[in-house]
């Protein structure tokens, strides 16, 4: 099947953040979402806000760069907010207990390439880049998989 895509550019850390809100309530248990892009292009910033929109009370979201992954409850479901950045090899991952997480989490991976092949082939990965203003950013939704064409039509 042909890859999904659909992209849309914000013109602020807020209009992300407003994007983040926005599809906070499309995702459930077993979802993927695999975060792209250069170090401070607002994976995280989008990471952190998607993931107070399903918390009933707001948290500090630290970045998981040290701790490679960190989890939250939410009324509905867990979620993991993995950042790999630092992982040397694949296997690393499986320590971290992902494979199943996938199964049964609602995961967001930052720097998913270090998983090499691990991820299931459902992902939806969103792909930031820094826009032609310092705080404007092209933020690109992609999938090969059934699952997000519904999602990714509402897009644009």
């Amino acid at each position: 099947m042909a890859e999904n895509t659909r992209t849309i550019e914000t013109k602020s850390p807020e209009q992300t953040a407003a994007l983040a809100r926005r599809l906070a309530p499309q995702f459930g248990a077993g979802d993927v979402v695999c975060l792209e892009g250069p170090i401070g292009a607002g994976k995280t910033h989008f990471a952190r806000t998607l993931i107070n929109a399903r918390l009933p009370h707001p948290e500090d979201i630290p970045s998981p760069t040290f701790t490679l992954v960190q989890q939250y409850e939410a009324p509905d479901l867990e979620i993991w907010h993995c950042d790999l950045y630092r992982l040397t090899h694949p296997d690393e991952a499986l320590e971290l207990g992902l494979e199943e997480a996938f199964e049964t989490a609602f995961c967001l991976v930052e720097w998913p390439k270090m998983l090499a092949g691990l991820l299931p082939p459902d992902v939806l990965t969103i792909g930031f880049e820094p826009g032609d203003a310092p705080e404007r950013r092209r933020i690109t939704f992609s999938s090969d998989s059934e699952r997000w064409r519904e999602l990714l039509e509402k897009l644009g």
